[in-house]
């Protein structure tokens, strides 16, 4: 059988109403923005208007949005620059145990580094809850991260409510929505956030560019140093083209979010009843959190993850057991670890289902079907 893509919140295929464009735009954009030459200014042109685009999709002004090279990137920008900006007024970190490791490994580093870094626990469900970091709250802290949504089993954070605990502290508050952005609405007023990091390849926009979202007034220390682009925070000359690629597909996921949440929902919805229908014993877990609508995680007693993932790849279905930045790893999941504990047979058991473009109704029926047929073939 043809493949099934199923892996959509490790990365997406690009939009086929982008390909083309950014195949042209390559080649016709090459002036470099920082010219005053007709090439240049060209560029610029292009440039200015897609950070008008992506300010709007989060409800901020131009000036506050910095290009980047990704969502690694962004969050490194955001917690290394704000550490260095505010080293002066404390040493203080607090995020949690299921962030994305472009937020766990940087904190960590900056934990040898001599910082107080708190990670705090989730329940259950992976959330963590507003009262968490009020309690964490210190004198010294001068950083906030918690991430809006998280990348295996897409449990929403009440980012909204812990913006409002930070709000009159000194504490800087970062927000990474890679996982969110383009799936769900993301205001920066409403939410209270100082920094929010995104990413072009998780909503079929090309790899290799994102922005930070910057909020005026709020300083970060430059990480890397050459020229004085994007207002002297972030040097490098811009990705023209995969910029301007990136606001087109944010124009189309904005206009699309409500129709495609809820298909991802119903795709969901079908997996679990098939998998009902053939009396499968399954769990879906953080299933009493509100969730990002394109991730389906399952965990499946009596199976073992690295067989069931070896079995279901022979069989075209291309899913995950988490994060795609440790999928090479033997570690088991943090984010399942931080839930359930060490040991817990969901560690070894949990395969992450996720949506995105490119999927219909009949490819999920065929995708659970065949999931059914393989786990319950493989249960001990």
């Amino acid at each position: 059988m043809t493949p099934i893509y199923l892996d959509h919140a490790a990365t997406t295929p690009i939009h086929p109403d982008i390909t083309a464009k950014y195949a042209t735009l390559l080649g016709a954009i090459f002036g470099n923005p920082s010219s005053i030459h007709s090439y240049g200014r060209e560029a610029r042109k292009w440039l200015d208007s897609a950070r008008k685009t992506m300010a709007q999709s989060v409800n901020a002004e131009p000036s506050e949005i910095i290009f980047t090279s990704g969502g690694t990137e962004a969050d490194n920008l955001a917690i290394f620059g704000t550490v260095t900006a505010m080293k002066n007024k404390g040493n203080h970190i607090i995020t949690t145990n299921i962030e994305h490791h472009a937020v766990l490994n940087p904190c960590k580093q900056l934990e040898l580094d001599g910082f107080d870094v708190t990670f705090l626990e989730v329940d259950k469900n992976g959330r963590v809850h507003a009262e968490q970091v009020r309690a964490a709250l210190t004198d010294q802290t001068i950083l906030v991260s918690i991430m809006f949504g998280n990348n295996e089993v897409g449990t929403i954070q009440p980012i909204k409510e812990i913006g409002k605990v930070v709000k009159n502290h000194q504490a800087i508050f970062h927000t990474d929505a890679v996982q969110a952005y383009g799936l769900v609405p993301l205001d920066v007023e409403e939410l209270g956030v100082d920094l929010l990091s995104v990413s072009s390849h998780k909503l079929n926009g090309p790899k290799g560019v994102g922005f930070l979202y910057q909020r005026k007034g709020i300083d970060t220390s430059v990480q890397m140093y050459g020229g004085e682009q994007e207002r002297k925070r972030r040097a490098g000359t811009e990705n023209v083209p995969a910029i301007v690629a990136f606001s087109d597909v944010v124009t189309i996921a904005r206009n699309t979010m409500e129709e495609n949440g809820v298909k991802y929902k119903e795709f969901a919805r079908k997996i679990t009843s098939i998998f009902d229908d053939q009396g499968l014993t399954y769990e879906v877990n953080a299933m009493e959190s509100v969730k990002l609508p394109h991730i389906l995680n399952v965990s499946f007693p009596g199976t073992d993850i690295e067989s069931l993932l070896v079995n279901l790849d022979m069989e075209g279905i291309c899913v995950s057991s988490g994060s795609a930045c440790t999928a090479g790893s033997l570690e088991p999941s943090h984010v399942l670890t931080a839930m359930f504990g060490e040991g817990a047979p969901q560690l070894r058991n949990s395969v992450r289902f996720s949506f995105g473009l490119g999927l219909d109704d009949e490819l999920i029926e065929k995708a659970a079907e065949k999931t059914a047929e393989i786990v319950s073939r493989l249960v001990k």
